[in-house]
């Protein structure tokens, strides 16, 4: 057996020892399908194929009839159509710099969550938590918190402890729901966010571009659920690709053990022009 065989045998048995010893403290949560066929609907919902089993919408949005659904919560950062609250109801729960909001480059339109202290985590929560309660209320069966590495993009006023302590409040909140936790971004806290956070379960954008996937499925094992974006035409070294390519290496990799998708980057439904989806 290899090295990185023995690693992904003893991660999957610490995170099945940990969601036994979870279980027996009352927690009533339903995993998704190991390797279920999987449709992310963050942008307008729609009718899912009948063979899906997962549907991922956002928390606006009603579960999808007869499929185990997952809720997407902006849990660490602004939704574009939200900003403007925020700034004028709680500018003090967003990152600043020189006394400015910090604009990060990457998503212009969104803004940082400040989770650097615990009082600002706690008042974070009065506003997020009552997002996953309702997700619970609506029909939900699991929780997927977004942007779990915001603080990478927080020009180091945000530590990783600052986002780990805030994860550990949301799930706390989506486990007293009855709801599973996905994680979601930072693949290098895999372990850390299955055995100390304690997540049930991964999405995991472009792993294959990053090369980055086995990272979630040495810790998760088949509950992963990976999402390839057509849009990507350079590889990590900045070589043209077919974007197409990191689908089908993902599909060789790993189809046979967990769910696989191929999106447009909008996530647009199924009737209109752009929609893209295929999966393995």
């Amino acid at each position: 057996m290899s090295r990185r065989n023995v690693r992904r045998q003893t991660m999957a048995t610490v995170f099945g020892l940990t969601a036994l010893l979870t279980a027996g403290v009352g927690m009533a949560v339903t995993l998704p399908p190991a390797n279920g066929k999987f449709d992310y609907q963050l942008a307008v919902p729609y009718t899912p194929a009948a063979d899906v089993a997962i549907v991922d919408r956002d928390r606006s949005a009603a579960p999808a009839t007869g499929k185990y659904n997952i809720c997407y919560v902006n849990a660490f950062q602004t939704q574009p159509g939200d900003t403007a609250w925020w700034k004028k109801n709680h500018p003090d729960l967003l990152v600043k710099k020189n006394g400015q909001f910090l604009i990060d480059p990457e998503w212009p339109d969104e803004l940082l969550f400040d989770t650097s202290t615990a009082a600002k985590r706690t008042a974070l929560m009065q506003i997020v938590g009552p997002w996953i309660d309702r997700c619970a209320s609506d029909g939900y069966k699991a929780i997927e918190p977004d942007n779990l590495d915001s603080w990478t993009r927080s020009a180091g006023i945000l530590k990783r402890t600052h986002n780990v302590e805030f994860a550990k409040l949301i799930v706390a909140r989506g486990h007293a729901k009855n709801l599973a936790v996905a994680q979601k971004n930072a693949p290098e806290l895999s372990l850390q966010g299955a055995t100390t956070i304690g997540f049930d379960f991964a999405i995991a954008e472009e792993c294959q571009v990053w090369s980055e996937c086995e990272d979630y499925t040495d810790v998760y094992g088949a509950q992963v659920y990976e999402i390839e974006y057509n849009d990507n035409t350079e590889d990590a070294d900045g070589n043209p690709v077919d974007p197409l390519s990191f689908y089908n290496a993902a599909c060789k990799a790993r189809g046979k053990d967990i769910s696989v998708i191929y999106r447009d980057r909008g996530v647009l439904p199924s009737n209109a022009p752009g929609y893209v989806y295929k999966s393995c």
